[in-house]
């Protein structure tokens, strides 16, 4: 198994797109990239994201980004739907030097204009969410998602 973390917005929907997606074996919705080893203040530069642990021999980073790319703007900066700031902007992170080359790649081919704002990075400083975040939109189906329904059923 291999993991890679997804940054797009609100964690709770992108832990909701991502467990659904065939090959994923395990999500943690958390915090990555930020300035401190540990939260300390209103975010200190974290970046919400979803921990997907995955199957390569089932789905491939390109597939997992484009899944990523289909419920994101990648525009979009520090911005998914009505989350605004900086805790919400998009990232791909991970420890593997080649799961960052994918992630390049496939930015790289669909960016033109050099107008995607997704960064990529070396995961540093990760922090699991409180339970009370681990799986939200399972347990409260209608909260608020800036992710459409139907998007969120792409594989159900």
């Amino acid at each position: 198994m291999e993991v890679i973390y997804f940054a797009g917005g609100c964690l709770w929907g992108v832990q909701a797109f991502m467990k659904t997606v065939p090959g994923v074996i395990e999500t943690e919705a958390g915090r990555a990239n930020g300035t401190t080893k540990t939260l300390a203040g209103p975010y200190d530069g974290y970046a919400e994201c979803v921990k997907t642990e995955f199957d390569p021999s089932v789905v491939s980073v390109e597939q997992l980004m484009s899944d990523f790319f289909e419920i994101i703007d990648p525009y979009s900066l520090n911005k998914q739907g009505a989350d605004v700031g900086e805790k919400y902007r998009t990232g791909v992170y991970s420890e593997s030097s080649e799961h960052l080359m994918a992630a390049k790649a496939f930015i790289e081919a669909r960016d033109d204009k050099k107008r995607i704002v997704v960064e990529v990075l070396r995961l540093t400083n990760y922090v699991r969410s409180a339970d009370e975040h681990q799986d939200r939109l399972t347990r409260c189906p209608d909260d608020y998602c800036h992710i459409p329904k139907e998007q969120l059923e792409k594989y159900k």
